[in-house]
């Protein structure tokens, strides 16, 4: 089996509730590790593979000040996530505006019956 690539991590470590709550809580801006852990009814060790599941996607950067783990969000990640959803929402657009045109050709070609006058 081959190693997944970056976008499979992105939107694998985006399937789960609490790493999206983790993303938007450091949308905000940098947070210690330990004030993330307090916002959610979990183990430790389960925050932490929660991070480690982001930090592998390059969904998060951390960085050590003092005695504090530092997260800050990588918004250069989940542009690249943002680019893919946009070149398949412009495919489904240029499809649904392709079918559009179709039924409207085919509604003006489609003679229409007269009512007759009796």
């Amino acid at each position: 089996m081959e190693a997944p690539d970056r976008l499979s991590k992105v939107y694998g470590a985006l399937a789960h509730p609490v790493r999206r709550a983790i993303l938007t809580q450091l949308a905000g801006g940098e947070a210690r590790v330990g004030d993330i852990a307090t916002r959610f009814d979990m183990t430790a060790p389960a925050i932490t593979n929660h991070l480690k599941v982001l930090e592998k996607a390059g969904l998060v950067q951390r960085r050590t000040a003092a005695q504090s783990r530092i997260l800050s969000l990588e918004p250069g990640t989940l542009r690249e996530g943002e680019e893919w959803i946009g070149n398949m929402r412009q495919f489904w657009q240029q499809s649904f505006d392709r079918l559009e045109s179709h039924l409207a050709s085919a509604r003006r070609a489609k003679p229409r019956k007269r009512k007759e006058r009796k």
